[in-house]
């Protein structure tokens, strides 16, 4: 193996007639490509960092003002209205330079404080146009003068052939809202949770705040939102993720699916060769930064700071709080296969190993049957306990010798990969609860069985199908998702699989054998991790779990009703809790920012007014018109609900930010107080299709994306996360706890069912159309195969 190499690479002994050295040719040839592979990349970033430093224009840009400007000057005219010769005049060296070369260096210094203005006046100009929002509220087809005439400017200000950072010096940063606008908001908010009473005290309550302390926290966060390019995610970060000391397993993590309906082999080694293959090709366009940033209606950028901590990193437990460590490009993956882990090299010479070069090296694994050594078999369980022993173990136990030596490699590893022994999917003569499965053991596993402090952890199963399990704190889930969907596509449609099923490639045969990890682990170390185990074993066996697929229709027949398919599934939610609880509860759908440096995601708040009103509508059998003009409301608020909270004018991420700045100045606020330990009983999220165009679902419906999903926020809550796939199907994840008798996740999902009908029989009628529809994508085609 490469480190093997290395170590032996430079050997001497002394001997009597002097120092005997033994050099390993092969062993340095590994150390020179190696450094060559290193200095490639370090070459790259340096050239990528310039093209990003000087966009919208490009470098070569410079050369052309330099010569524009020397080309003026040699048809005796001054461009510089006299400031050429003032820099003549102060030139340091000007005493041994001739008059030529005076005037030559001069028009060049010149030519590049004008290129730099003129890159600082577009970026500037860009920043600008970037932060006009009106454009998202105006409906589909009905584009405004002001719009149109904004969106030639963008294309005009922004330059060709971005890089992934390239918009990142352009994007505004994110506002501060008035805080007189989100207490008013929050108000509203609330108002159909509460009775009078409550609503009538908590209105005093936030009144007194707003002209009191509040105004003092608004203070401290205009400083900041002026200082820093976000004046939020830095906190947010630390305090809702980093902070936390309980479990991040169920509690944070959360994971991805494989294809619904097919399995690319049943091959398990091939699988994984193929997973790994396109993760490490999608690093190396990350690298190169040749991943294209993202963009909102092909012409507005995302944010793309995210990115930067995908690969080569982990969370590192802390006593107080957590840290998330980044480190440069590794060359290995570690790897966990019953209760042993191993290093895995993925190049060799210098380059990347094939898939079926990676494929052999797992196969090598498995065929391993060596015993885990005494503790190793359960050691990622300290990840999956509460974070304080973790901590305190890890300094104790792992801080020196072979045991760090083991750590370090896991945690500096470009990702982890777990080889299980089991099989998952949409499988079986009961594919619903297959499903559930599937999920429970994408969410936590074994809850020893995966580093959940991994940015992210690769799950291969024994019959071929994937998944996996990311940690929170350093992205979001669409970040993830691009990944994703990237590897899924790369997986089926590129790299492909031989007729036997295997990786495609030629295979090295003189690669050495992944490394296995040694440990040292006492009794009182082992302890320890029974321990850790036993508080993720209980939480993990309390996680109700419910996956299915609504296949009756989707956005293809909602967007038929001038209706956004989000805020209708939004309002379907909020009608199916009502008929599950028979009450109206606080609920949080995720909405991202990331139209503003460093931003990640903002609330919104989907019980509302006219939400409310149309479910009891609707459940007191008002006629059809009522309902109907109740439902297009509630739809209406949900949206711009939603265009508020991208746009930076969200309540929840403001709310939080002034409860913070209370806690360092050591106030008490009776309304913060009341208001950030509200529990967001129904949790919600849309994981987004980002790149459609890998999926060719009209002739090949069946590589279907399952979604993914997350655990539930509340103790007597449900956690739901569903995805939109075609026109005509939506994937939904449900989560909630055993342990609550109020709460069932598959009751829930037939709730859920029933209000999406319900919806379209309102709807349909308005159009004169039957409410149930056949799925024409061919997915009805394929819904009853059974995974390969």
């Amino acid at each position: 193996m490469a480190e093997a190499h290395q170590a032996v690479a430079f050997q001497f002994t002394i001997t009597p007639e002097g120092i005997d050295l033994h050099l390993s040719h092969q062993a340095l040839t590994e150390v020179y490509l190696s450094g060559i592979r290193s200095w490639k990349k370090r070459i790259i970033r340096l050239k990528n960092s310039v093209i990003t430093g000087v966009y919208p224009a490009s470098p070569s840009s410079w050369l052309f003002v330099v010569i524009a400007i020397l080309a003026t000057m040699y048809t005796s005219s001054d461009p510089s209205m006299g400031l050429i010769s003032k820099i003549q005049e102060h030139l340091p060296v000007s005493e041994v330079l001739s008059v030529h070369c005076r005037t030559l260096v001069s028009a060049v210094v010149f030519s590049t404080l004008l290129w730099l203005s003129l890159i600082f006046t577009m970026r500037f100009c860009l920043k600008q146009l970037l932060s006009y929002h009106h454009w998202m509220f105006e409906q589909h087809g009905q584009i405004s003068n002001t719009t149109r005439v904004w969106v030639g400017l963008v294309k005009m200000f922004s330059g060709r052939q971005p890089l992934l950072y390239s918009y990142q010096g352009s994007l505004p940063n994110l506002p501060l809202p008035a805080i007189e606008s989100t207490i008013k908001s929050y108000l509203e908010s609330v108002r159909p949770l509460m009775d009078n009473t409550e609503f009538e005290r908590m209105t005093t309550l936030a009144n007194d705040f707003e002209n009191g302390l509040g105004k003092r926290l608004q203070w401290y966060l205009k400083l900041k939102a002026l200082w820093a390019a976000n004046y939020v995610s830095d906190w947010w970060e630390e305090y809702i993720y980093l902070r936390g000391r309980n479990p991040i397993m169920v509690n944070s993590n959360y994971y991805g699916m494989d294809f619904l309906y097919v399995t690319p082999t049943p091959i398990q080694a091939a699988r994984a060769g193929n997973t790994i293959y396109a993760l490490l090709l999608y690093r190396q366009k990350l690298n190169r930064e040749e991943i294209k940033p993202w963009l909102l209606r092909s012409s507005v950028p995302c944010c793309s700071y995210q990115f930067e901590r995908m690969f080569d990193s982990c969370r590192i437990p802390g006593i107080i709080t957590d840290t998330v460590a980044h480190w440069q490009d590794s060359d290995y993956v570690a790897v966990y296969h019953k209760g042993r882990y191993f290093r895995l090299w993925v190049y060799q010479a210098g380059r990347l190993l094939s898939p079926r070069e990676i494929e052999h090296q797992i196969q090598r694994i498995l065929d391993d049957s060596s015993p885990p050594l005494p503790g190793e078999e359960k050691l990622g369980a300290f990840t999956a306990g509460d974070r304080i022993p973790w901590a305190q173990a890890r300094k104790e136990f792992f801080s020196s010798g072979v045991n760090k030596r083991s750590l370090d490699c896991i945690e500096k590893a470009a990702f982890f990969v777990t080889l299980c022994d089991d099989e998952q999917g949409m499988m079986g003569d009961d594919p619903a609860t297959s499903l559930d499965s599937y999920a429970k053991a994408l969410l936590h596993g074994k809850c020893y069985d995966r580093w959940f402090d991994k940015s992210f952890s690769v799950v291969v199963f024994k019959n071929g199908k994937n998944g996996l399990n990311a940690e929170h704190s350093w992205a979001d889930a669409p970040v993830v998702a691009h990944l994703w969907e990237y590897v899924l596509a790369t997986d089926s449609f590129q790299l492909g699989y031989s007729e036997e099923g295997h990786s495609k490639g030629e295979v090295d045969s003189s690669l050495p054998a992944p490394q296995r990890l040694n440990w040292d682990i006492s009794s009182q170390c082992q302890e320890r991790i029974s321990q850790s185990l036993s508080v993720a074993q209980v939480l993990a066996d309390d996680v109700d779990f419910h996956v299915f697929s609504f296949r009756d229709f989707g956005k293809g027949r909602i967007k038929r009703f001038r209706l956004s398919p989000d805020a209708f599934i939004q309002v379907a939610l909020q009608l199916a809790y009502y008929r599950d609880r028979g009450m109206f509860c606080l609920t949080y759908e995720a909405s991202m920012t990331r139209l503003f440096r460093e931003g990640r995601t903002e609330t919104v708040r989907s019980c509302t007014n006219e939400s409310c009103a149309f479910v009891r509508a609707l459940e007191n059998a008002e006629s059809v018109a009522v309902c109907q003009h109740l439902f297009r409301q509630a739809c209406e608020k949900h949206q711009l609900l939603y265009r508020m909270a991208m746009t930076g004018s969200g309540i929840d991420r403001h709310l939080f930010c002034l409860y913070v700045v209370s806690k360092y100045l050591g106030e008490e606020s009776p309304f913060l107080k009341e208001v950030l330990p509200e529990p967001w009983r129904l949790s919600t999220s849309q994981t987004p299709v980002q790149q459609v165009e890998l999926f060719d679902l009209v002739n090949h419906p069946e590589y279907i994306s399952c979604g993914g999903g997350f655990g539930p926020v509340a103790d007597d809550g449900y956690g739901v996360s569903y995805i939109i796939v075609g026109e005509n199907m939506i994937n939904f994840h449900i989560s909630s706890k055993h342990s609550c008798a109020q709460t069932d996740s598959h009751k829930y999902g037939t709730h859920i069912k029933r209000a999406l009908e319900d919806l379209l029989h309102i709807m349909s009628s308005d159009l004169k159309e039957p409410p149930r529809s056949q799925n024409q994508t061919g997915v009805n085609q394929v819904k009853a195969k059974k995974d390969l």
